[in-house]
């Protein structure tokens, strides 16, 4: 996964001990409503290791030279796309089930992003996620630079000042017929 060239697509692998971990959880979350332990049974029997090898099975992630990608869900597929440019952090989660599958969460949190949309910004079971973690927040970076550079070149400024006169060509014909119009 060691890539520094930000021009080549970096695809990721996850850990297969993602399957174990989601079935317990998923299996905890059902017996602790107990309400729900009846159906709990049946996810221990066979259901939620079914569950979590298809879950498993369709979970992708790559990031791009502009963008990230990232695919799961079975029933319910999410795919999004994410510029790097809108990403404010990605924040490394551990716990200790984490710790003991050797898992971790990767959270995105993105500009303008709505509080429900948070659970959709997760992937949990990238191997050798503190890197992939430092790779996306590298090449936002270079990114940032780049846009710099170029906006400070002479020809943009130049540019822009042109375009700027324009506008305010525009704004003093707009008050000039609103004054006549009085």
């Amino acid at each position: 996964m060691n890539s520094d060239d930000p021009a080549e697509t970096l695809r990721v692998s996850f850990n297969p001990l993602i399957r174990p971990y989601l079935v317990l959880s998923v299996g905890w979350a059902l017996i602790i409503t107990i309400v729900l332990i009846p159906i709990a049974v049946i996810w221990f029997s066979g259901v939620g290791q079914w569950w979590a090898r298809h879950y498993y099975d369709k979970l992708e992630c790559e990031l791009g030279p502009l963008t990230l990608r990232f695919r799961k869900g079975i029933l319910f597929q999410v795919e999004k796309t994410i510029p790097l440019e809108n990403i404010q952090d990605v924040t490394f989660i551990e716990g200790p089930l984490l710790k003991h599958f050797q898992l971790s969460i990767l959270k995105f949190e993105t500009a303008g992003q709505s509080p429900g949309q948070a659970h959709d910004m997760r992937l949990i079971g990238i191997l050798d996620a503190r890197d992939f973690r430092a790779q996306i927040l590298n090449r936002r970076e270079s990114l940032k630079r780049d846009f710099a550079s170029r906006t400070t070149e002479p020809a943009y400024r130049g540019e822009s000042v042109a375009i700027l006169r324009d506008i305010l060509v525009r704004l003093d014909e707009i008050s000039q017929h609103l004054r006549n119009r009085q």
